[in-house]
């Protein structure tokens, strides 16, 4: 038994390493452009900001220093109950061109959000909309590199992954994993063929062309979507749109989360909806990352204890080595020390209790819950 577990095993880690490495390959990595662009088509960055005291002004702030001849910045203050109002009136002091909007009560039928973004894009002038959050922090050339790649890939769509900053023990445990599981999971070359359905977004910036956000009905058509940022995307690729996603942690970071609570409740919301809802898809998702991750190191201490034949502890030891060796790379990737490595069976543990909440949330309590508002039998 032990050794059709340990053979097993093996052959797991090296379907996920060649399945990471031959997707890691498909990867665009976004250089940053300065200067002067031979096309500068004005954007329109859409900020939605509720109770964001605590980063809202670096991201602004990082916002409106941007390099880009012809943007504005609309930040609208969805009913915050903490300190992001005075903040932003604060900030409109030193920014005098920042637009801030009180946002109106929710909307009978929305979700926060969309509701937010939606009341911010009734007030752009940008021929470019820049859907972002209220926490990442963008380097002065993050706007003019974007459009220069837009410009360049004739795109309709750029959505764009950020660089990653950790803080807690927590963020170092669990944080990696999860964004390793959404690089694992999307298939880069098929979200930028224009000829496969698949289609991803990623709300920390999401950059689409007016005249698309229009055709596709806007956030309108996303009212009830908590990942309004995929839901953009699959809409504006089947319009036709032609999307990309890449790699531009060069362009902007960020710190989604500081606490193992944060961290719990803002994937929580979501993670299982992200699986669209399928238990046998989140349950399979579950043993691979518990069997990528922890599992090696049991099976090593069991064969140990036991003391099994040299060809299985050699094969045993071997996976671990592999699945070390991914791991410190996933590290270097994230600038985070190598040594977090160690840590990331823990952070599967903990990464995999959270995507079964989501679940359990979702699909037998019928909602989710984020900044104080319940959704309903959510559905995507």
């Amino acid at each position: 038994m032990m050794a059709i577990l340990t053979v097993f095993q093996f052959g797991l880690i090296v379907a996920v390493v060649g399945y990471l490495v031959v997707n890691m390959l498909d990867i665009i990595k976004v250089e940053p452009a300065t200067g002067l662009l031979p096309q500068s088509p004005s954007v329109s960055v859409c900020v939605p900001a509720r109770n964001e005291a605590r980063d809202i002004e670096a991201c602004l702030t990082s916002l409106l220093q941007q390099d880009y001849p012809d943007f504005e910045v609309i930040v609208v203050d969805d009913n915050s109950t903490d300190a992001t109002p005075e903040i932003l009136r604060a900030l409109q002091g030193k920014f005098p061109d920042l637009v801030i909007l009180k946002g109106e009560p929710l909307a009978e039928g929305w979700y926060g959000k969309p509701f937010a973004l939606h009341q911010a894009a009734r007030a752009v002038r940008g021929e470019l909309l820049l859907f972002t959050d209220a926490d990442p922090v963008f380097e002065p050339h993050a706007l003019t590199s974007a459009v220069h790649l837009m410009n360049n890939k004739n795109l309709d769509l750029l959505t764009l992954m950020p660089g990653a900053r950790f803080g807690s023990f927590w963020e170092k445990t669990v944080q990696p994993l999860f964004f390793a599981m959404i690089v694992g999971l999307t298939r880069f070359s098929k979200v930028n063929d224009p000829k496969d359905p698949a289609a991803m977004g990623i709300g920390a910036f999401l950059m689409i062309r007016r005249q698309i956000y229009d055709r596709i009905g806007g956030h309108e058509a996303l009212r009830q979507a908590i990942l309004e940022d995929i839901g953009m995307a699959r809409l504006a690729k089947q319009a036709g749109a032609k999307i990309m996603i890449a790699d531009a942690k060069k362009l902007f970071s960020i710190r989604m989360y500081h606490s193992l609570n944060e961290i719990w409740t803002g994937w929580r919301k979501n993670v299982f909806l992200a699986f669209k809802k399928s238990v046998v898809k989140t349950l399979y998702y579950v043993g691979v990352i518990l069997g990528f991750t922890l599992t090696p190191w049991v099976l090593v201490g069991v064969h140990a204890a036991i003391g099994s034949g040299w060809i299985l502890q050699l094969l045993s030891v071997a996976g671990l080595l592999l699945v070390l060796i991914t791991e410190m790379t996933l590290c270097e990737e994230l600038q985070l020390e190598k040594r977090c490595a160690f840590l990331f069976p823990l952070g599967a543990v903990i990464l995999s209790a959270i995507v079964i909440n989501s679940m359990w949330q979702i699909l037998f309590r019928g909602r989710s819950e984020w900044r104080g508002r319940t959704y309903i039998q959510p559905k995507n």
